[in-house]
């Protein structure tokens, strides 16, 4: 089993609101990332197994070329400013309810726990206090590619020893994580909450289950 960790596991708008000072602060460089990140998806989409040698020397380097300024010093600033720079803010950004309670039940019912991130997701996950609960844990930047790119879901069956097909990932994102998932042959669980623009938007990506809160989820894992 695996998880993805932004807005799956806790809020995006506990973040976004502390994020609101860095974007007054630092708007241009946040706006390229962006950007920079659209690109790289929207290429990804037409050639779906390229991948990038070093995803974050090719980030950077749109980045730049999109602020008129050096691609060594935009990696620096996207590394200091964003990547470890956002990292503080989850020791005060809680969980969502019974989230935690899933994944010490699921854990210690014996399954393997996988997770996958487009962000670095160590120090996120030690300091939201759930470090403990992964067999592995990968970010697809290190595998050269943005989810829903084939490769980083290719990483995480080959990182828990396990076949594809008896991977249940768990995610957010219709586009990113259940697309995503199941071009890699894996199961798909959505989660929707309550304020998900998923309730709205049913898409054309179907998960195999679909749940609102997480002990939804631990019951039909379990």
């Amino acid at each position: 089993m695996a998880f993805d960790l932004d807005g799956t596991l806790y809020p995006n708008y506990l973040l976004n609101i502390r994020l609101l000072p860095f974007l007054c602060r630092h708007g241009p460089l946040l706006a390229a990332f962006a950007k920079t990140r659209g690109a790289i998806r929207r290429e990804q989409q037409q050639s779906p197994e390229a991948v990038a040698p070093d995803f974050y020397e090719y980030q950077a380097r749109l980045t730049a070329s999109l602020l008129h300024a050096p691609p060594e010093q935009v990696k620096e600033k996207i590394d200091r400013l964003i990547y470890r720079g956002w990292e503080p803010h989850f020791l005060k950004i809680k969980l969502f309810p019974h989230a935690r309670e899933t994944l010490a039940g699921i854990r210690a019912a014996g399954l393997k726990m996988g997770l996958l991130s487009d962000f670095p997701p160590e120090t996120k996950l030690k300091n939201l206090g759930i470090s403990d609960c992964w067999d592995a844990v990968l970010c697809s930047e290190r595998a050269g590619a943005l989810k829903p790119a084939l490769r980083p879901f290719q990483e995480l069956a080959l990182a828990l020893h396990c076949p594809p097909e008896q991977i249940l990932y768990v995610g957010n994102s219709r586009r990113y994580d259940v697309g995503g998932a199941k071009r890699a042959g894996m199961k798909t669980a959505l989660f929707t909450g309550h304020f998900s623009r998923n309730r709205l938007f049913s898409g054309t990506t179907k998960a195999d289950f679909t749940f609102q809160s997480y002990r939804q989820l631990r019951d039909f894992v379990l």
